[in-house]
């Protein structure tokens, strides 16, 4: 597959926005959403602002990760009544070992249209993210027993070719939705080299989206606009507008819209988006009631 498609430097550009991680803390840039109500209010934002799609993790009483599927449900629920058709791609990620194989497992069953799926394990930081392969075959059947579309996410290329067997073993179904993820120390490095060597690995007709860390997020993410791809953003993955300058997610979104319209590229609303990976609205508490605007 060639990285760059002519055809489709002119197409909806899918935004996601990240809202909240697994690590990042208020102490480190207060706009970060810790409660149900604040990720809530910050995936409205990140809608109302362009994003087509909200990826959440959710966090305890004392602020650390869990995959409790209550608080998914309850933060689920809260974006509907908004008004909100954004796409909710709820993280089976569970903090790179803070959480257990089978409470990473237990989002899935809530039927979200997107749910990640880390596709190998590797260092990360000073931790070790573990994702074996008895659990992506896990996570992968449990996956297509609920109709949730895979975000199958790849930290360097490797985790690319365990997707090629999941795919081969009929595991993971098109549309393919790919995230790339540069930067993690431990990963791939955060450079376009490294974005385009990952795309040539791609089965054709894949669709795939990059985030950057830290830095890197801006310069990969129109990297990935001018190569036909998508992109993700958001305070997971960098918690600066610029150097010395503390974002918000719905400024990191709006920067990506305004860029996007400036490179002719039109941004994806959900409804685009859903078409573009075979997806059907799940509790659509309130998806009639108009999308983020034009």
């Amino acid at each position: 597959m060639h990285p760059i498609e002519p055809a489709s430097l002119s197409g909806p550009l899918i935004i996601s926005a990240a809202l909240t991680g697994s690590w990042t803390a208020k102490s480190q840039n207060p706009a970060v959403p810790i409660t149900e109500e604040e990720i809530a209010g910050a995936a409205v934002e990140a809608w109302k602002a362009g994003a087509a799609i909200v990826h959440l993790h959710v966090r305890d009483e004392q602020g650390k990760v869990t995959c409790d599927p209550g608080r998914y449900a309850k933060a689920r629920d809260l974006i509907r009544l908004a008004g909100s058709d954004v796409i909710i791609n709820m993280s089976t990620g569970g903090g790179a070992g803070q959480t257990t194989d089978e409470e990473r497992l237990a989002p899935v069953a809530l039927a979200p249209e997107l749910a990640s799926l880390d596709c190998g394990s590797l260092n990360f930081g000073s931790q070790v993210f573990v994702n074996s392969p008895d659990f992506l075959l896990a996570l992968s059947r449990r996956m297509l027993k609920h109709g949730v579309r895979p975000e199958i996410e790849c930290f360097e290329p490797g985790h690319v070719w365990n997707a090629l067997r999941l795919i081969d073993d009929g595991l993971l179904r098109p549309p393919y939705w790919f995230q790339f993820v540069l930067g993690v120390r431990g990963g791939s490095p955060p450079t376009v080299k490294q974005l385009v060597h990952l795309v040539e690995l791609l089965p054709p007709g894949a669709h795939w989206s990059v985030c950057g860390i830290g830095r890197a997020q801006l310069p990969l993410g129109l990297a990935a606009m001018a190569m036909g791809g998508h992109v993700r953003t958001g305070l997971e993955d960098n918690l600066y507008y610029r150097k010395g300058e503390l974002a918000t997610n719905e400024q990191l979104v709006a920067r990506l819209v305004r860029i996007a319209g400036e490179i002719g590229r039109p941004v994806a609303t959900p409804a685009e988006t859903r078409g573009m990976l075979g997806l059907s609205a799940r509790n659509p508490v309130a998806a009639t009631q108009g999308s983020g605007p034009s």
